[in-house]
């Protein structure tokens, strides 16, 4: 496993009987970068990220993170994983403060405690019972779990589920923070926007399998990029033009009709009209 690279997964199987929950899944993820794996539920993305953290067995396969089997993973190659589950710290007694300074001494090179809590912006809060803190604030928290053992690799499953708008925005600061501190994150989201605004590339899985790998601003191919240009005849009629030159099309409607067209918009396809095509074309193929 060369030094620029986290996580190494080839012909990845999972197999519980006869459902085949991952079924030869192939990826590799570079030190420093942040990954999202996106799918709907059952696609497979829980079992993926699950065998990355050693908590499940795969059927077959090759699986490297940070140059080890997770399989075989010790207590030294877990301290260098940090996890940010969906569920929520839950001891509702303690302080963060004191709750940090207790998974503090779990890690041989943990980082500072006042230091972690700065860095998740809950210093108001470092006296504050678990219980009192809101729901923005809890996820706070956890992900200052995540990070205090000063990890390698940090997963994120699902970590703004529940978020209102502004919050969402504040946590995303706080990934891209660690990820600019050299961090290798994982994600998993079933909110495109936030894949889009944080991850480096994507992955789309359904029914056990990747249907594509690659850059944001990549992924689906040049075809599903195309811009779609819409607008309504002097009729009324519905018309809709998918182009490369949006321009173009805009000029030659405005001189048709000899004015402002009603209902003009030029659309381009963002990551979730991407990912919703993709996920519709495969249901398809399989039925």
């Amino acid at each position: 496993m060369t030094h620029d690279v986290a996580v190494r997964i080839n012909d990845l199987h999972k197999h519980y009987g006869s459902l085949h929950a991952v079924d030869g899944v192939s990826l590799t993820i570079e030190r420093g970068e942040t990954f999202a794996l996106l799918g709907p539920n059952g696609a497979g993305k829980s079992t993926t990220i699950e065998i990355l953290e050693g908590y499940r067995h795969r059927t077959s396969g090759e699986v490297s993170v940070l140059g080890v089997d997770p399989a075989h993973g010790g207590l030294a190659w877990k301290a260098r994983l940090g996890i940010v589950g969906q569920s929520t710290v839950e001891s509702d007694h303690a302080t963060v403060r004191e709750l940090l300074t207790l998974t503090h001494g779990l890690y041989p090179d943990p980082r500072d405690v006042d230091e972690v809590i700065a860095a998740v912006g809950l210093e108001e809060k470092a006296s504050t019972r678990c219980h009192r803190l809101s729901g923005g604030q809890r996820r706070r928290l956890d992900v200052a779990m995540g990070v205090i053992g000063r990890p390698q690799l940090l997963f994120l499953d699902e970590p703004t589920t529940g978020f209102d708008p502004e919050a969402r925005r504040e946590f995303w600061e706080l990934v891209h923070s660690l990820k600019d501190g050299g961090t290798t994150i994982i994600l998993t989201t079933h909110y495109l926007d936030e894949a889009a605004e944080l991850a480096d590339r994507v992955g789309i899985i359904t029914g056990g399998r990747l249907l594509d790998i690659g850059a944001v601003d990549a992924i689906g191919g040049a075809d599903a990029r195309r811009p779609v240009v819409r607008w309504r005849t002097a009729e009324g009629e519905r018309r809709t033009a998918v182009t490369d030159t949006p321009a173009s099309v805009v000029a030659e409607v405005v001189a048709q009709t000899g004015g402002e067209p009603r209902d003009l918009e030029v659309i381009r396809p963002s990551l979730e009209d991407i990912y919703l095509t993709m996920i519709n074309d495969n249901a398809k193929d399989a039925a």
